[in-house]
């Protein structure tokens, strides 16, 4: 655990993040939990400690100083990436996890009471059968930009973001199709420790 701390203080520091010892602990605690849970519901292919607080929280935490303020919606979150890290580190935000697998979601719950993460809503749940309006809409999950787009814009509010994690920055091709409707901003990642490529893909809305 000692390494994994430091490993994960170093991160914190490279990203310019400012977290307390608190939440440094609540981050690897999840991660302990992640592991464990995923011995028995198969959470995540990753289970070597490591590789999996690089891969998911580190990964996750880069983010962080680029997603828009206001209340967000983490889209197919799974065991919880990005909507726990974000509830982490953001305290003030109000964040809800949702996704259709009942058992990731059973895991968000129980790691959030542990964690007292107060502005966590976990909801399991299609997005087509959830209501509601966010400030800012994310996921890790969807291979396509247009599928995401597609599904999120619906649950996003007026003046609010897409944020869509992404690895390779999505091509030309890609962004046309959205470009008519949408302003897009590809903000290329650098994650501490993390030697593949990562982007963050933020849209707004265009006035009409």
């Amino acid at each position: 655990m000692p390494a994994l701390t430091q490993i994960l203080a170093q991160a914190v520091a490279e990203l310019g993040l400012e977290l307390s010892d608190a939440q440094l602990r609540a981050l690897l605690l999840y991660l302990d939990q992640l592991l464990l849970w995923t011995k028995a519901y198969n959470l995540t292919a990753i289970t070597e400690p490591k590789e999996a607080l690089i891969k998911h929280i580190i990964d996750c935490l880069a983010i962080l100083p680029h997603l828009p303020k206001g209340s967000l919606l983490d889209i197919g979150t799974g065991a919880g990436l990005p909507a726990v890290i974000i509830a982490i580190c953001q305290p003030e935000r109000l964040c809800t996890a949702l996704d259709s697998n009942q058992k990731k979601i059973r895991f968000i719950k129980q790691v959030a009471s542990q964690l007292g993460l107060n502005n966590l809503t976990p909801i399991a749940s299609r997005i087509e059968a959830h209501d509601g309006s966010y400030e800012v809409v994310t996921s890790r999950a969807f291979a396509s930009l247009d599928d995401f787009v597609a599904v999120a814009s619906i649950r996003l509010a007026a003046g609010g973001y897409l944020s869509a994690m992404k690895g390779k920055a999505p091509t030309d091709e890609e962004l046309q199709s959205l470009s008519g409707a949408w302003d897009i901003k590809t903000i290329p990642l650098t994650v501490p420790r993390l030697h593949d490529s990562r982007h963050l893909i933020e849209l707004s809305a265009k006035n009409d």
